[in-house]
C-alpha cells in the first residue's frame, strides 16, 4: 500500500522559499535586469529541486504525484504561452506595415512632454477598459506610448510605468476582465456588485496615480527638444508611407475584443492584417527587410513570416529611430516562456506537496480584526503571485481560502472579491518571474525591476484596500436577517 505523504511543517514549506528568494536577490545582484536571459530561470529550478526534495524525502510524495502536480501547473500558463507567441508576431506586422510608426508620428504631433505621462497613463487606461485586457492594451498601444515617451526623451522605466499603471486599471474594472470575472466567482457575489463596491478603492487610486503623472509631468527634465522631435517625425514619414488607414488594423483587434472573441483568435488576426497591410502599404520596406532580391510575392511572403517569427530592425541614419524600429517577433518572446514554465515547474510542486496552504493556513490563525483579515488577504494574493508565479492561482487559492472566514465575521463577499483585485490581480505584474511581469517586461523591452517603482496605480491599490479594512471604510457587512439565511 501506498503511504499516505506527511503534512509539511511551516518551517519545511519556508525553506524552498527562503532558498528562492536569497538565490534571486544574489543573482540580481550579479546580472541585473539581465536575469530573464537565464539565470532566474536556473534559480527557479533549483528552488524547485529542494521542494521536491523535501516533499519526497521528508513528507513521503512520489515523483510521479509530484510531477503530475509540474503538469497541471505549467497547463495552467499555456494560454498565456500561446498569446506570448503571438504578442511577438503582431509586434512585428505592426512595425512591418507602419502600423506601430504610424502611432509614434501622430502622438509626436499631438502628445506635449508636459502631458505626456498623463495622457499616457489615461489613453491605456480607456484602452484597456474598453477591451479589457491589459496585455493587449500594453501590446498594442503601450508599444506606440513607449515608443513616443522614449522619443519625446522620457526614460524607459518610467514611460513602462504609466503604461501599465492604466493597463490594470481596466483589468481590474472592465465587464470584460478575466479577472474582474473570476474574483466575484471566488469569493461568491455578482460581477456587477464587485464593480461598484471595487470602485471605492480603486478610482481614488487611479485619480493618486494621474495626479503623481502630471506633477512629475510638469518637473521631469527630458532630454529630448523640439528638434529632436521633428527629427524623429522626419525620418518616419520619409522612411514609411503613412496613412489613417493603418488604425484600421488596432481598430479592428480592439473591436473584436470588445465583442468577446478570445484573445488568442483576435491577437492572430491582428498579426496576420500587419501583414496584409505591409503588403499594400510598405513593399520599399519590406525590400529593405529581406535584403535581397525576387518578386513581389516572394519578398512579401518572406518578409512577412521574418516579421512574425524572428528579429528585424529597420535601419536609419538616427541611432533613437534605430531603436524605436525594432521587433524580436516570437523568437523575442522565448526567454519569457523559459521563465514562466520554469515558474510554473516551482509553483506546482509548491502547490502539490501542501507546502502553499500551511503557510497560508499559518498566516490566516494570526487574523483578530477586520483591517488585519484584509491585510492578511493582500499579503497572501501577493505571497501567491510571489510563490505560484500566476495571477489567477492568486486570486483562485486566497478566494478559496478566506470565502468562509469573511462570513463569519459578517463581511459580505463582495469585500473579498475586492481586496483580491486589489491585491491580486495588481501586483502580478510587479514580479519578474510572474506570468505577468515577465510577459510586459518582454512586450516592452523594460525589465520588470526598472518599470516597477513606477506602478503607482499597482503599488498604492493594495495599500489603499488595507486602509479601507483599518478605517473601516467602505466595508459592507451582513445585517441580522441576511446572516440567519
Amino acid at each position: 500500500m501506498n503511504k499516505i505523504p506527511k503534512v509539511p511543517k511551516v518551517l519545511e514549506a519556508l525553506i524552498p522559499l527562503v532558498f528562492l528568494i536569497t538565490l534571486l536577490v544574489l543573482t540580481i545582484k550579479i546580472f541585473g535586469t539581465d536575469g530573464l536571459s537565464g539565470s532566474n530561470q536556473i534559480v527557479l529550478i533549483l528552488s524547485a529541486t529542494v521542494a521536491g526534495s523535501i516533499a519526497v524525502f521528508r513528507l513521503g510524495y512520489t515523483w510521479d504525484a509530484l510531477q503530475e502536480g509540474v503538469v497541471r501547473s505549467i497547463s495552467s500558463a499555456m494560454s498565456s504561452i500561446l498569446i506570448l507567441f503571438l504578442i511577438g508576431a503582431l509586434a512585428g506586422t505592426w512595425l512591418l506595415s507602419g502600423i506601430v510608426p504610424a502611432m509614434i508620428y501622430y502622438g509626436l504631433l499631438v502628445l506635449s512632454p508636459t502631458l505626456f505621462l498623463f495622457a499616457a497613463c489615461f489613453i491605456s487606461a480607456i484602452v484597456s477598459t474598453a477591451t479589457g485586457s491589459s496585455w493587449t492594451t500594453v501590446a498594442t498601444v503601450g508599444v506606440a506610448l513607449l515608443g513616443i515617451g522614449k522619443a519625446l526623451g522620457f526614460e524607459e522605466g518610467i514611460i513602462a510605468g504609466a503604461i501599465i499603471s492604466g493597463a490594470y486599471f481596466g483589468d481590474k474594472m472592465s465587464p470584460l476582465s478575466d479577472t474582474t470575472n473570476l474574483a466575484p466567482a471566488m469569493a461568491g457575489t455578482d460581477l456587477f456588485t464587485h464593480i461598484r463596491h471595487m470602485a471605492k478603492t480603486t478610482i481614488p487610486t487611479m485619480l493618486i496615480t494621474l495626479i503623481l503623472f502630471f506633477v512629475i509631468g510638469l518637473n521631469y527634465q527630458t532630454e529630448g527638444n523640439v528638434e529632436d522631435v521633428k527629427t524623429i517625425s522626419t525620418i518616419i514619414s520619409s522612411t514609411f508611407t503613412l496613412t489613417p488607414w493603418l488604425f484600421l488594423v488596432p481598430a479592428i483587434v480592439i473591436f473584436m475584443i470588445i465583442k468577446k472573441v478570445p484573445a488568442l483568435p483576435a491577437l492572430l488576426v491582428g498579426a496576420l492584417l500587419g501583414g496584409v497591410f505591409a503588403l499594400i502599404f510598405q513593399p520599399q520596406i519590406i525590400a529593405r527587410v529581406v535584403g535581397e532580391e525576387g518578386s513581389f510575392a516572394y519578398l512579401g511572403f518572406k518578409g512577412v513570416m521574418m516579421a512574425m517569427y524572428g528579429k528585424i530592425s529597420i535601419v536609419t541614419d538616427n541611432a533613437l529611430v534605430n531603436e524605436l524600429l525594432i521587433t524580436k517577433g516570437m523568437a523575442g518572446m522565448l526567454n519569457t516562456i523559459w521563465l514562466i514554465v520554469c515558474a510554473m515547474v516551482f509553483g506546482g510542486i509548491m502547490e502539490e506537496s501542501g507546502m502553499l496552504k500551511v503557510l497560508a493556513e499559518a498566516i490566516i490563525r494570526k487574523v483578530h480584526r477586520v483591517g488585519s483579515l484584509i491585510a492578511t488577504t493582500a499579503a497572501t494574493c501577493v505571497f501567491f503571485n510571489i510563490t505560484t508565479s500566476d495571477q489567477y492561482l492568486a486570486i483562485l487559492v486566497p478566494g478559496r481560502m478566506f470565502a468562509d472566514v469573511y462570513k463569519k465575521r459578517g463581511l459580505k463577499p463582495e469585500n473579498l472579491s475586492r481586496t483580491l483585485e486589489d491585491s491580486a490581480t495588481v501586483t502580478s505584474v510587479l514580479v519578474p518571474w510572474n506570468t505577468c511581469g515577465a510577459t510586459q517586461a518582454s512586450v516592452l523591452g523594460v525589465a520588470t525591476l526598472v518599470y516597477a517603482p513606477y506602478c503607482f496605480f499597482n503599488i498604492i491599490s493594495p495599500i489603499m484596500t488595507i486602509l479601507y479594512g483599518y478605517l473601516n471604510i467602505g466595508i459592507n457587512y451582513y445585517d441580522k436577517e441576511e446572516e440567519l439565511v
